[in-house]
């Protein structure tokens, strides 16, 4: 199989990750629940996990770094947790559900949304940020770079903008973090949200976020944290106060490895890869009659993602053809981001998403063009 879904998961991970999850299931105990070496151990992988994060992401203190088991998880507490009824918050159609559900549960409970709109092409006005603030606007949440089309947020002047009025500035980095570079100070971020299994390069089921110091946010859980055993409420100290129960420690052994080997090859290294295999299938399907390509191709720094229909084609009969015919995965539909298809008036189509890794070959990247020019011409 051709694996060009890497958007929706990274499916071949650095041999260091599978290494260091199968090590931490045969030796590892729970981190903070034990004096024995078992839970010792665990906790300094979790310890060093959060180093190495902080690091990774600008942030100011290791404890400001909180473990999930991923990105919805991340924004659910990050939404849920910092607005009240009668607050304001600005985003755009860009997102994922992973923030419109929230949202829209918290409009139900007497929060105002304004969603803000794009042009053809998916890309944001960012005067609009400005015109949209009112007085009682608390927060902007928004991603860095669309699922969909692969356009990349400029989250700096964003983030200026929320500094400069004042407003809590949230954002999801599922689809940048570990291939762009993210600083959360000169971003002015105040709550990053990302997973480890995407851009990461680490297992499923791990993820976090990042928490400025100062920044309230009410936990989403509460229970056991192996401190303050005797209190009736969720201990407010960070990271605790946004970590109830036990934390996948296997999984963050394995993202501990990733990270690592992030570090290691460069993520700038890896981004070049990716974007000059992305750049390939771009120039190699863009001329094709009948296929329509999604999003700004302007400058190619951006995303790793070709979303394209052919003609009226169904996106779910070609992407079953890719796999069928080419053996070659991709990822069709919807795309958990309906507010995109409506901008990009593709809600009944869909669109057939090819995402690319630096595992990935020019050779695969040929053999998908080829698929598509041979689909178009069929068609």
């Amino acid at each position: 199989m051709i694996y060009l879904d890497n958007a929706a998961t990274t499916m071949r991970k650095p041999q260091e990750v599978i290494d260091a999850i199968t090590a931490a299931m045969c030796s590892m105990g729970n981190a903070g629940r034990g004096v024995n070496e078992a839970s010792l151990g665990a906790a300094r992988t979790v310890y060093d996990t959060r180093e190495k994060l902080a690091g990774f992401f600008g942030a100011e203190d290791a404890r400001q770094i909180v473990f999930t088991m991923n990105s919805t998880e991340s924004l659910n507490i990050a939404i849920k947790g910092i607005l009240n009824p009668g607050d304001h918050v600005i985003s755009t159609v860009l997102e994922h559900n992973s923030v419109l559900r929230p949202l829209y549960e918290m409009e139900k409970k007497g929060v105002e949304v304004t969603f803000l709109g794009c042009d053809e092409k998916g890309t944001l006005d960012y005067a609009d940020f400005e015109k949209a603030i009112k007085e009682n606007t608390k927060a902007i949440v928004c991603t860095h770079g669309s699922n969909l089309t692969g356009n990349k947020v400029d989250v700096e002047r964003i983030g200026e903008i929320a500094q400069k009025h004042g407003l809590l500035f949230v954002v999801d980095a599922s689809q940048t973090a570990g291939v762009f570079p993210i600083d959360v100070q000169k971003m002015h971020i105040d709550i990053l949200c990302f997973t480890g299994h995407k851009g990461l390069l680490g297992p499923q089921g791990t993820g976090g976020m990042y928490v400025r110091k100062g920044v309230h946010v009410r936990p989403l859980l509460s229970g056991g944290t192996g401190v303050q055993t005797y209190s009736k409420t969720q201990p407010e100290e960070m990271p605790t106060a946004l970590e109830a129960g036990t934390l996948n420690g296997h999984g963050i052994a394995g993202l501990d490895a990733a990270i690592g080997y992030l570090e290691e090859t460069g993520i700038d290294t890896i981004r070049a890869k990716e974007q000059a295999l992305m750049k390939r299938f771009y120039e190699g399907v863009k001329e094709i009659p009948g296929v329509k390509i999604y999003g700004d191709f302007s400058s190619m720094d951006r995303c790793a993602v070709v979303s394209l229909n052919i003609r009226d084609y169904d996106s779910g009969e070609v992407s079953d053809a890719l796999l069928t015919d080419y053996g070659i995965s991709t990822r069709s539909g919807g795309h958990c981001a309906p507010r995109m298809h409506e901008a990009l008036g593709t809600v009944e189509q869909g669109a057939v998403r090819f995402s690319f890794s630096h595992y990935n070959t020019e050779e695969e990247v040929d053999t998908a063009i080829r698929a598509i020019c041979e689909l178009a011409e069929e068609e």
